[in-house]
């Protein structure tokens, strides 16, 4: 199933793309949430949607898309975990997966204006694959584990200020985690149609310029292996949202570098999970 969230900032309601066809599931769904998660409803949605399409609403028009989940107990983000993005970044291969956390505030529609900070120099993107927690998660053992508590994987912007990142105080969280910066969609793709998250085509474009282009297949640490990795070190609850990091193209790589100004356009994508267009637009 593609799970997405549709209506006004703050008044999203659950929805379910079918076929070309969104339908409104907010009758039987309050939101896809950390309960939503917890209570097994990705099984239960599915059975009232293959067998009582008929029944839901039809939601017409252009609806604006949010972000596919409520706003997630915690966003992981996995850093450097492409080699050829970590080579134009300047950076050693990590031999264990980087943690760093971004504001779970900062997840936005996929479509959303995209705001640079105030005093920003140096905002930059990053297409990457997000994979969101389906169950609680602890210590997990294996692979086969980690694999049992995803619920889905869905396209994610890793928006980020470089100069806040690198240059001011060596704390990544602080140019993570500025407003917007986050935007996620356009929907989940469940996990059962998603066979191998390891060989996923990965684009972003900045005003029509090709600057990303990559594979999830080089990927330094797999999906499986992050999630299992990261529950080491602390518990991942239903709806948590990890971000598995980009690969090369990024603003803060070229010669000379290319970072965003307002009024640039960003288009992203991940095949089988959909595509985002952001405006780049001065914080207010």
């Amino acid at each position: 199933m593609k799970l997405l969230r549709v209506g006004d900032p703050g008044a999203e309601k659950p929805a379910v793309l079918h076929g070309e066809t969104i339908l409104d599931v907010s009758g039987k769904v309050a939101d896809y949430n950390a309960a939503f998660f917890a209570g097994d409803g990705i099984s239960w949605l599915r059975e009232i949607v293959e067998h009582g399409a008929s029944e839901l609403p039809v939601v017409s028009g252009n609806p604006r898309i949010g972000a596919p989940i409520a706003r997630p107990g915690k966003v992981v983000c996995i850093g450097l975990n492409y080699a050829d993005h970590a080579a134009e970044s300047g950076a050693a291969i990590p031999t264990e997966p980087i943690i760093f956390m971004k504001g779970a505030d900062t997840v936005v529609g996929p479509n959303d204006d995209v705001r640079i900070p105030r005093q920003s120099t140096k905002t930059d993107y990053e297409v990457e694959l997000a994979i969101v927690i389906g169950s609680e998660a602890r210590y997990l053992t294996s692979h086969d584990d980690a694999a049992s508590v995803i619920a889905g994987y869905c396209v994610a912007n890793d928006v980020s200020e470089r100069e806040f990142q690198l240059e001011r105080g060596g704390q990544w969280d602080k140019g993570k985690s500025c407003e917007t910066f986050n935007p996620l969609g356009p929907w989940l793709v469940t996990s059962d149609e998603v066979p191998d998250p390891q060989d996923l085509q990965m684009t972003l474009d900045v005003n029509g310029e090709p600057r990303q282009r990559g594979t999830t297949s080089t990927m330094i640490f797999g999906v499986l292996e992050i999630v299992r990795y990261v529950s080491q070190f602390m518990v991942l609850e239903p709806g948590d949202l990890i971000n598995t990091g980009t690969p090369p193209g990024v603003g803060m790589g070229m010669k000379p570098p290319g970072y965003l100004q307002a009024g640039d356009v960003l288009e992203l994508s991940i095949s089988g999970l959909g595509a985002q267009r952001q405006t780049l637009v001065t914080a207010p």
